[in-house]
């Protein structure tokens, strides 16, 4: 580079953030993919606990429609700690999850460019700008990662209702392993596990409409693709909005699966599967079911991914730059 990137100037920065050097490490890669999912999931952390409350109708008693007063009624009730159960589980798979989900994005997305279009590129990353191919990429990194964070997921969204027999005095790590513990003397290893299927069949649409719409927000936004973080903020923010809305039912299914064993109601206790879990949630709550937590979703994907794709692109900067 010939300048700092970082300069003030009166003009925009000419700097091509996806164009980075051939011999761009794995390693930073994985550095800025970890630092883009801790930074997502915890940021928001209160408002997906809001959104699994929502969902599964926790204690018994269904919280206030608004976000802010089922904040303040769980602060209230049990203290403002409760709002932060379960981030350890985030913070601990979250790093590894994203570091695979970003670099199977990048290369696959490369792979995909070098094979369907005239473009060839040694890179892991390239610049080419094509919202469908960014789709079939994000399914595949989808794929990798969950396989990563489907336990910890579990973890996070039990620790979240807090039903938990842990102490309360017990730190954070404390909790997780107990957590785990009991969830594989009751329930067995599958437990861990018996989302995975739904959490692919929501997260892959999720992703596809997530990185297409944002691949295409970019280039609208961004035509001359120059560096500057707040179209990231911009096209991620609306990206993750639109997706997350329109995966929330399967979202609402996933739920239900992973905190199956600490529900109240008999019917979701038995659910073993996508289609047990959606009859039960009918039976349960008709349609409405499935539109529970949607508010929270939204709230918690629009600046989520936006923080994502920002951190992400800055950890690239920092790590990657001449």
């Amino acid at each position: 580079m010939a300048e700092h990137p970082h300069m003030l100037s009166a003009e925009p920065i000419e700097i091509d953030y996806e164009a980075l050097p051939d011999d761009a490490s794995i390693a930073a890669h994985l550095l800025a993919g970890a630092f883009a999912g801790i930074m997502e999931h915890t940021v928001m952390f209160p408002i997906d606990l809001i959104k699994t409350r929502m969902q599964m109708i926790a204690l018994g008693q269904p919280l206030s429609k608004s976000v802010i007063g089922s904040i303040s009624k769980i602060s209230s009730l049990e203290g403002a700690y409760a709002l932060w159960r379960g981030v350890s589980s985030v913070v601990l798979g979250a790093g590894p999850a994203h570091a695979v989900y970003f670099s199977v994005f990048e290369a696959t997305k490369t792979m995909l460019v070098n094979r369907l279009t005239d473009q060839k590129s040694t890179k892991i990353v390239t610049d080419e700008s094509h919202p469908l191919i960014a789709s079939g990429a994000g399914i595949a990194a989808t794929v990798a990662s969950d396989a990563l964070m489907t336990p910890f997921d579990v973890l996070k969204q039990r620790m979240q209702l807090g039903t938990s027999t842990t102490a309360a005095s017990q730190s954070q790590s404390a909790k997780l392993m107990k957590t785990a513990a009991q969830i594989y003397r009751q329930e067995g290893l599958s437990a861990f596990f018996i989302s995975y299927p739904t959490t692919l069949f929501t997260n892959i649409p999720f992703a596809a409409l997530n990185f297409g719409f944002y691949e295409y927000l970019s280039q609208l936004l961004n035509p001359d693709n120059k560096y500057n973080p707040y179209y990231h903020c911009i096209s991620g923010g609306i990206a993750g909005g639109i997706a997350a809305a329109l995966t929330n039912p399967l979202d609402c299914i996933k739920t239900a699966l992973q905190t199956r064993g600490v529900s109240q109601n008999e019917l979701l206790r038995s659910i073993n599967g996508f289609v047990s879990a959606s009859k039960a949630l009918l039976k349960q709550g008709g349609m409405g079911a499935f539109a529970r937590g949607i508010k929270p979703r939204i709230i918690f994907n629009v600046p989520a991914t936006a923080i994502s794709w920002t951190a992400y692109e800055m950890a690239k900067e920092v790590l990657l730059r001449d």
